[in-house]
C-alpha cells in the first residue's frame, strides 16, 4: 500500500485512518511511503523534465523537480509519520508518477529506505537492482488516458507472462471505472501461475 501523509495539502491522515493503516499493517499489507502531499509545485526546467511533467502525470509527480535537501525533507517526514503510525519500518519509497529527480534518488539513501521503485524497476538505494520489468497500470483520469491503460494492460499481460517478478498497481479511483475493474480482474487472473509475494522477499 502506498501512502500520501497529506495529499494535495488538503488531506492530512485522520486519526480513524490512521487506525485503519495499523489493521492493515498489522495483517502484513506492506507500507510505503509515497511522497508527501503527490502534488508538483516545482518550476521545471529543460525540456525532458518539461515533457515528463506534462504528458506523464497530471501535476502529480511531487518529487521530479525536488532538490536533494528539500526531497530528504519530504522523504524523512513521511518516513517518521508512517513508521509512527503502523509501528514498524516502512517497506519502501515510490515516487508519486514513478518520478524521481537525481537529487530524489540520491536522498533514497540518506533517508534510510530499504527498496524503491520507478516505471521499469525495484532497486536498494545505494545497492542493487532487485527486480526489473513495467508496472503494469491504469489511468482513470480522463476517457483518453483510460483507453491507453486498457490497451497497454492487455498488451503487457501477455509479454510478462515469463517474467519472474510482476508489478500490479492500482489506484483508488480506478476502481470506480467498470471497464478498468474488468482489466484489472482479467491481469491478475492472466497471472495465476505466479505466485504472490511480498516486496520485503526481493532483499532475500
Amino acid at each position: 500500500m502506498l501512502v500520501v501523509p497529506d495529499h494535495w495539502s488538503s488531506a492530512p491522515i485522520t486519526p480513524a485512518f490512521a487506525t485503519r493503516l495499523r489493521g492493515w499493517a498489522d495483517e502484513g499489507i506492506e507500507m510505503f511511503v509515497h511522497g508527501w502531499t503527490h502534488r508538483d509545485d516545482s518550476a521545471h526546467t529543460g525540456a525532458a523534465a518539461s515533457l515528463k511533467a506534462k504528458h506523464m502525470t497530471a501535476g502529480e509527480g511531487e518529487f521530479l523537480g525536488l532538490s536533494h535537501a528539500e526531497a530528504l525533507i519530504r522523504m524523512r517526514r513521511g518516513k517518521a509519520l508512517v513508521e509512527d503510525i503502523t509501528g514498524r519500518a516502512a517497506t519502501g519509497f515510490i515516487a508519486p508518477a514513478w518520478l524521481y529527480s537525481q537529487g530524489a534518488r540520491a536522498a533514497l539513501k540518506d533517508a534510510g529506505f530499504a527498496l524503491a521503485e520507478d516505471h521499469a524497476r525495484v532497486w536498494q538505494p545505494g545497492g542493487e537492482v532487485v527486480a526489473r520489468g513495467p508496472v503494469i497500470t491504469w489511468a482513470s483520469r480522463s476517457r483518453p488516458r483510460q483507453l491507453s491503460s486498457l490497451f497497454a494492460a492487455g498488451a503487457l499481460r501477455h509479454v510478462l507472462q515469463p517474467t519472474r517478478n510482476v508489478r500490479i498497481a492500482v489506484h483508488p479511483g480506478d476502481t470506480t471505472v467498470p471497464a478498468l475493474m474488468r482489466s484489472i480482474t482479467t491481469t491478475f487472473a492472466a497471472f495465476g501461475g505466479h505466485k504472490p509475494a511480498a516486496y520485503a522477499e526481493l532483499l532475500g
